[in-house]
């Protein structure tokens, strides 16, 4: 088995494998790239797509957890274990969608709903996690498309919900009946002809 490098990403030049790119500057957004390489999938070998651009603010409310979660993962398969360090932090492929997952949530959230979503995506099994970003890439993976569909979705299912601007459904208006008006039966239209 070839080596690895960070948080379990391969070591060998052109594989398939996510990024996570840490500005020197405090308050500079972080980026995930995925990296399909040249061993990824032929319709897109060879390029790099912005998965997510994340405030650093809302990056540092994620990332203690994403790192515990991954290394203890990684130490259970007996391999080395990784840290966010400034520059290009590589993932393997699996837990970059993972980590995907979480950011789309966090995205939209605030910092004080970043435990909540941390807490549930936790919760998650990794086969869960890939499943949401399948999902979620296909129709609103790129980094430009924050308010769609599914990514839109996972702040839903992953936050305690509070913050969650929806209009408030309008009740349909009902007949309000005379109070002198009897309730009538079936039988009482029947004899009236009415049916």
């Amino acid at each position: 088995m070839s080596g690895t490098t960070d948080f379990g990403a391969p070591t060998e030049f052109g594989m398939h494998h996510f990024y996570v790119d840490i500005p020197a500057a405090p308050r500079d957004a972080i980026c995930i790239y995925e990296d399909f390489g040249f061993d990824g999938d032929e319709a897109r070998r060879e390029t790099v797509e912005c998965r997510l651009i994340l405030a650093r603010e809302l990056w540092n409310k994620i990332r203690d957890d994403a790192r515990r979660d991954f290394n203890a993962r990684l130490k259970s398969k007996k391999q080395s274990t990784g840290s966010w360090t400034i520059g290009k932090v590589k993932l393997d492929r699996f837990l970059g969608r993972e980590l995907c997952v979480l950011g789309w949530a966090a995205e939209h959230a605030s910092p004080d709903d970043c435990l909540v979503i941390c807490q549930k995506w936790l919760a998650l099994r990794p086969e869960e996690r890939w499943w949401l970003y399948s999902k979620t890439a296909s129709e609103a993976g790129h980094d430009s498309q924050s308010d769609r569909g599914w990514r839109k979705a996972l702040y839903c299912a992953l936050s305690d919900g509070s913050n969650i601007k929806l209009e408030p459904k309008k009740k349909p208006k009902t007949k309000q009946k005379p109070e002198q008006q009897e309730a009538l039966t079936l039988f009482d239209f029947i004899e009236k002809g009415d049916i």
